[in-house]
């Protein structure tokens, strides 16, 4: 691999809760990074759907999974996951919420820990600490980290932009401080949400649920706003080219790099 990268997806981050959370280190982030707080998910703004757009550039439209169920594709297109192994790299997985292990064909993974959210009061907090540990150990080409408390715990329990939410984008936010911090001179890191929310619901296309943050740290980007147009579907293309992978004929969506 030519670089290595971290993809970290805070689940239902909106902008606003990301700038209003509290956190200090939002701040130093918008310093170190190339980021734009108007980034679009994708319709419907759901989390798989979203997370397989994300991680194999097209549309739900074109993958055809519109629910948090997956059905397979009926034209494969291959995503990151299978793009990384075929390169001769290593990935791992580190996912709060089951489902999610679908964006991921069977044998792609060297590493992969799910826990349940509600087996712990942070299981963002305890995945991070093992996908550190993972790190520190193995040093695989690309790590995906997906917490899933900011829509969980935050959004659908307590609702959007509640104190509660905050919080919970705080904590995630604290994470990803400790993954730069001990890990951002090897890896690139990017830092996003798959969609935002509103009330204690999201899936629409009202703005709340459509508008994303996207912060890239590393050595390929110049800190500062990205004034081009961004979605979910640049993610992956952003990833091999950092990489040094060929992207898919396929995807539809563009390196920020």
């Amino acid at each position: 691999m030519k670089n290595k990268v971290i993809l970290i997806s805070i689940d239902g981050m909106r902008p606003d809760g990301l700038k209003t959370c509290g956190n200090p280190y939002v701040g130093e982030m918008e310093k170190m990074c190339a980021y734009t707080y108007q980034a679009r998910s994708m319709f419907p703004s759901v989390t798989f759907p979203c997370h397989f757009s994300m991680t194999h550039s097209v549309t739900p439209q074109r993958h055809g999974i519109l629910t948090n169920t997956y059905v397979p594709q009926v034209r494969p297109v291959r995503g990151i996951f299978e793009k990384v192994i075929a390169a001769g790299g290593i990935s791992a997985m580190f996912y709060g919420w089951e489902p999610l292990r679908d964006i991921a064909q069977p044998g792609v993974l060297m590493y992969s820990t799910y826990i349940n959210a509600y087996t712990k009061e942070s299981s963002d907090t305890v995945l991070t600490d093992i996908a550190l540990k993972t790190i520190e150990e193995s040093h695989p080409d690309f790590v995906f980290l997906y917490m899933v408390e900011t829509d969980e715990k935050g959004g659908h329990d307590c609702g959007w932009m509640s104190e509660e939410y905050l919080r919970r984008i705080s904590i995630a936010i604290d994470n990803v401080k400790r993954v730069i911090e001990q890990y951002g001179e090897e890896y690139s890191v990017i830092v996003m949400a798959d969609h935002g929310g509103h009330d204690r619901m999201h899936g629409s296309e009202a703005p709340e649920d459509m508008t994303i943050p996207l912060f890239f740290y590393g050595k390929s980007f110049t800190p500062g706003i990205i004034e081009r147009p961004l979605s979910l579907l640049d993610v992956a293309p952003t990833i091999a080219a950092i990489m040094g992978i060929d992207p898919e004929p396929e995807w539809e969506g563009s390196a920020v790099c």
